[in-house]
């Protein structure tokens, strides 16, 4: 692919996503709306670059999307642009109704007429989560490409949606798609209301460290650079009308995460006893137990590995939180002070 439109591009995994792509030379177009969450500081390694265009705009803005997808002559989509936060969608369903299911089908209106026009090599690439399954038991199971949906919020609730009207367009339409979904990415970069920035950062400042009942709920965790490579890998090698799920097959339940956070930051700072800032807090209404993916068949077909493991990459996320205060001090102190704060 040559010219890649990547929506949400200036999110967490999206940046991620950017800066390979374009570091490979490949043209990216970055449309996103810049919502609290998208900073364009992200990728202020692309300023100037001949590979990479930032677009300030809506999913949901067909027109603009129609204009983009023609005078970029764009030969891929790769989908990233959601709401994407538990807790928020807690409190302001709507939103993610809005974004996450409203605005894919007016994307995929976009991409079938492009597609209609241009023909060739074309793909839409729908980046999704493993929440649309539901949980799992403490003790068995992983998810596969097989597994039923089951979504436990309204956040994995419009994520599944999305992905049915995905395949819809592929069914009924013939669009080519591919899907992908994920586990828990964490890394540079990453909006400070997920666990892991969350925790880094509260840490750092010497702040209570939330975790949600016991901190028994268990996450598979993928390092976004790893994720990224992946989808790389997706849209260039993925079979059309195909899922792939992508998992770092690193299981650790929530306060395994915090404490090895506290312990690398009492490490890396000569401050000990971070472990004694955890706060245990009231769980939220239905918190998924487990999530635990089996990356096999994105390994086997498209040769794709994890190359950090949780231990090398928490390691790596904590040393940029800490030499990267000119990313995170203004948001901090600025739109996301007194936000609510979300533990993932």
């Amino acid at each position: 692919m040559t010219n890649v439109l990547v929506t949400g591009g200036a999110g967490f995994i999206g940046s991620a996503v950017c800066r390979l792509l374009a570091g490979r030379g490949t043209r990216v177009v970055n449309l996103d709306k810049l919502t609290y969450a998208g900073n364009v500081a992200s990728l202020a390694e692309l300023e100037g670059s001949p590979h990479y265009r930032f677009v300030h705009g809506d999913i949901a803005d067909t027109g603009l999307v129609r204009d983009l997808l023609a005078g970029e002559r764009i030969d891929a989509i790769m989908h990233l642009a959601a709401e994407t936060h538990v807790d928020r969608s807690i409190d302001s369903p709507a939103a993610f109704v809005e974004t996450n299911v409203v605005g894919t089908v007016r994307l995929l209106d976009a991409a079938l007429d492009h597609w209609r026009r241009v023909g060739g090599d074309f793909r839409f690439h729908h980046v999704s989560t493993d929440e649309v399954f539901g949980d799992l038991p403490f003790d068995s199971g992983v998810f596969t490409e097989d597994t039923a949906y089951a979504p436990s919020s309204p956040y994995s609730a419009s994520k599944a949606a999305s992905d049915h009207f995905v395949r819809a367009w592929a069914q009924t339409y013939g669009l080519p798609v591919v899907l992908s979904n994920c586990s828990n990415n964490y890394g540079p970069w990453q909006f400070p209301e997920k666990l892991i920035p969350l925790t880094i950062l509260n840490a750092i400042e010497g702040k209570p460290l939330p975790v949600y009942g016991k901190g028994a709920n268990v996450r598979d965790w993928l390092h976004v650079e790893d994720h990224a490579r992946a989808l790389a890998r997706v849209l260039g090698s993925g079979r059309n009308g195909e899922t792939y799920l992508i998992g770092g097959k690193a299981e650790r339940t929530n306060l395994q995460v915090v404490e090895a956070i506290c312990d690398l930051i009492d490490a890396r700072t000569g401050e000990l006893g971070h472990r004694d800032l955890i706060d245990f807090v009231t769980d939220r209404p239905g918190h998924d137990r487990r999530y635990a993916i089996d990356p096999a068949k994105t390994e086997r077909d498209l040769g794709w590995h994890p190359r950090e493991t949780f231990g090398t990459g928490l390691a790596r996320t904590i040393d940029w939180y800490l030499a990267n205060r000119a990313w995170w001090e203004p948001i901090r102190a600025g739109a996301y002070q007194g936000q609510r704060l979300g533990l993932s």
